[in-house]
């Protein structure tokens, strides 16, 4: 069995590119040794403090946001990092070839519960004419990202990467190490699966309100088949499952804050989840383009987020379209 550095070697991969991946996957290793100590570590509960999002930081975000922060500095490579934690970017090396963002840890609300949580990241080129802690130098379209991945703390720990030749699955061993256990995973193009916080019903727009409603109707419905629904909130797990065993993922719109055009994070959460996804067959789209095309104008603009089982997503889309012609 392949050690992650030997798998990405025989792939040809860039050997710095390589290099950064190792780096991050050290402080994912950290992060994940603080959950396992859990309560025994002082991490569980939340701070008194908010982030940029305007929500409270559990104290373990904090934390994984430090261990990423303190463990990507250590690189010539990295030239700047930009965090869901943080306001800004932060400038590391002025001569780096990369840009890193993350979600340090992406569904942290389960952490108090000892539900799945995990790290998500992307990789960039550095623009040549811009420093790592300017905004400008980060706002690429997704479809620019060198590498994407994430990182799934649970049973066992589990790192899914892109380099943009297919999406790998690595399972941590208890030597340190992370041992290649999937390969060129690929989403089935059909599901009965989706996932949605269906708390959030009342407030979505008309085309979600009707896909969901044809989805529990069931095989009477006009979709003539029975759905299930899960609901983890934790993206990462979300992720995970559809590119186990298939699904789709909504995270739509909704009335409560109608000036943003979604809840999650494009550079944070919606752009490495699409490249992950895309290329492992599926698709990931805001409901009416690929989101991997959208232009960011902040590094933490907000999108909408439908991704998974390729029929499925178009099928949501066209519920969109549908409803935009009826409109016009």
């Amino acid at each position: 069995m392949l050690r992650l550095t030997q798998f990405l070697k025989q792939r040809h991969t860039d050997p710095e590119l390589i290099e950064l991946i190792n780096l991050l996957m050290a402080g994912c290793k950290e992060i994940q040794t603080k959950l396992k100590d859990g309560a025994l570590a002082g991490i569980l509960g939340s701070t008194e403090q908010e982030n940029i999002q305007g929500e409270t930081q559990k104290k373990l975000d904090v934390v994984a946001n430090d261990l990423l922060k303190l463990t990507l500095m250590e690189s010539p490579l990295v030239r700047g990092m930009a965090s869901e934690e943080e306001d800004l970017p932060v400038a590391a090396h002025p001569q780096g070839r990369f840009l890193v963002t993350f979600d340090p840890l992406d569904g942290s609300s389960n952490i108090d519960i000892n539900v799945t949580v995990g790290t998500i990241f992307s990789i960039l080129e550095a623009p040549v004419d811009c420093r790592g802690d300017e905004e400008k130098a980060f706002l690429q379209p997704g479809k620019k990202q060198t590498a994407a991945g994430y990182v799934l703390y649970g049973p066992s720990c589990i790192l899914v990467l892109t380099t943009g030749e297919g999406v790998h699955m690595f399972t941590l061993g208890h030597n340190g190490e992370f041992y290649i256990t999937r390969e060129d995973v690929r989403v089935p193009e059909t599901t009965k699966e989706f996932a949605i916080n269906m708390s959030n019903q009342r407030f979505w727009d008309a085309p979600v309100q009707q896909y969901v409603a044809d989805l529990l109707a069931g095989e009477e419905g006009p979709r003539g088949k029975r759905y299930n629904m899960r609901w983890i909130a934790s993206m990462v797990a979300e992720v995970h499952r559809i590119l186990t065993r298939g699904g789709v993922f909504l995270y739509p719109w909704d009335s409560r804050e109608p000036h943003k055009p979604g809840k999650l994070r494009l550079m944070y959460e919606g752009n490495p989840m699409s490249m992950l996804i895309e290329h492992a067959g599926g698709l990931s789209t805001d409901a009416r383009g690929p989101i991997m095309a959208l232009q960011p104008q902040k590094i933490h603009e907000r999108v909408s987020v439908v991704l998974g089982s390729r029929d499925e997503v178009e099928t949501v889309v066209r519920y969109h379209q549908q409803a935009d012609a009826a409109k016009a």
